[in-house]
Formats: C-alpha cells, sequence, structure tokens
C-alpha cells in the first residue's frame, strides 16, 4: 500500500508541470489559491476531516482574495483552466497522501522523501524520455559547463530542502496548513518580484487581492494557534 500511494505522489506531480503553460501568472495564482477548497473537500472524504466555522471563513477570505487579484485577468480559456483546476484536486490528493502516510506508515519525513525517489525516479526518467526532455539535456550545449554544473547543483539542494519542508509541515499538521502556507509563500514572492524586476505593472486589484487573502492566511494561523 505504501509503495502505490507513494508512487501516485510523483504522477501527480507532473499534472502540475502542465498546469503552467497557457495560463498567466495572476490568473494561475488565482485558481491555484482555490486548491484550500479542494484540499478540506478530499480530507473530509478521505478522512472525514471537520473544520469549525471559523477556518472555514478564512478559507473563504483566501479565496475571496484570490479572484479580486485575477479579477482583470480573466481570459477565459476553460482547457487551461481545467488544467489548473485538475492540478489543484491532484495536489490536494498528493498532501492528503502524505499526511495519512506520515501517520499510519511509521515513517519519519526522510523515510517518505526516500521511498518516493526510490520508486517514483524510474517514472520521472520514462516520462523525460518519451517527451523528449531527456535527449535535450543530453544534447545542451553547456552541459559539462562548471557554472552550469553548480547552479544545477545548488539547485539541488534547494529543492531536497523544498520537499522536506513540505513533507515534514504535511505529516506533523495538515494538508489544509500546507495549502496555506503555500498561499503566504506566494505574497513573499510576488513582493520579492516587484522588488528585483522594476517595471512591473501596478494593479489596485491584484493588491487587494493579494492582501485581503493574506489576511485569510494570517486569520488561520490565529485559529490554529488558538485551536479554534
Amino acid at each position: 500500500m505504501l509503495s502505490n500511494s507513494v508512487g501516485i505522489l510523483h504522477e501527480i506531480k507532473l499534472v502540475l508541470m502542465e498546469s503552467v503553460r497557457g495560463v498567466n501568472v495572476p490568473m494561475y495564482t488565482t485558481l491555484r489559491r482555490t486548491i484550500v477548497a479542494f484540499t478540506m473537500v478530499v480530507e473530509y472524504l478521505v478522512a472525514c476531516q471537520k473544520y469549525s466555522l471559523r477556518v472555514l471563513g478564512s478559507v473563504a477570505i483566501i479565496i475571496l482574495g484570490a479572484f479580486v487579484a485575477g479579477a482583470r485577468d480573466l481570459s477565459f480559456d476553460f482547457y487551461n483552466y481545467d488544467v489548473v483546476l485538475l492540478s489543484n484536486l491532484c495536489t490536494a490528493v498528493y498532501l492528503t497522501s502524505i499526511a495519512r502516510l506520515g501517520k499510519s506508515s511509521g515513517l519519519n519525513t526522510f523515510g517518505l522523501m526516500w521511498c518516493n525517489g526510490i520508486i517514483c525516479g524510474p517514472i520521472l526518467l520514462l516520462s523525460t524520455f518519451f517527451q523528449g526532455d531527456l535527449q535535450k539535456l543530453i544534447s545542451f550545449l553547456h552541459l559539462s559547463s562548471p557554472g552550469f554544473q553548480a547552479v544545477m547543483f545548488l539547485s539541488c539542494i534547494l529543492a531536497f530542502f523544498l520537499n522536506y519542508t513540505v513533507f515534514w509541515n504535511t505529516a506533523l499538521n495538515s494538508a489544509l496548513t500546507q495549502t496555506i502556507c503555500g498561499n503566504l509563500k506566494d505574497v513573499f514572492t510576488i513582493g520579492l518580484g516587484w522588488l528585483l524586476f522594476c517595471g512591473l505593472p501596478f494593479d489596485l486589484f491584484n493588491i487587494l487581492g493579494q492582501g485581503t487573502g493574506f489576511l485569510g492566511s494570517c486569520f488561520y494561523a490565529y485559529c490554529k494557534l488558538k485551536g479554534k
């Protein structure tokens, strides 16, 4: 059961990568934030997890802020919207599976990551082969460049710690908590982007939406700390 469940986790990630294509960044961020609702539904169906009215209210505030932020970027591309929403469902299943496996398998965070890597490595290799990515990597002109190798090495280290914290937070707390932590990350990512990349257009709706979502995330954190 553990091998099947962990094996599914990596296949879900392939859908997440596909969802990035075809949707602009504001609308992608908007649709991705609805993952909190998907997570709550999946947790209820899988583990009969119920939340208080205050937690439900905080989630509603987050979703409201997301749609305010993306209000001016609606392109009504239903295919790409469906792909993003499918990725939300897959992510909800992914995080819920981590939370359940962390409590039922007896494995620690590193053990879960190890099983995920060992079982899903061949799946990723076959996927990159059939999609042509492996051939592009082999023919990359700067593959043996020390600079490229150094950047790739640092990227792998960052990816390791990112996945470790995701597994750790999800197993220790809940799938919903990890999802909302991801929303908080978006606020800092956007703020850092404005500081580093000059010339980004100012959009009042986007600012209001991001601020609303941030307040919703803070309210959820408050409810968790108070046990409400």
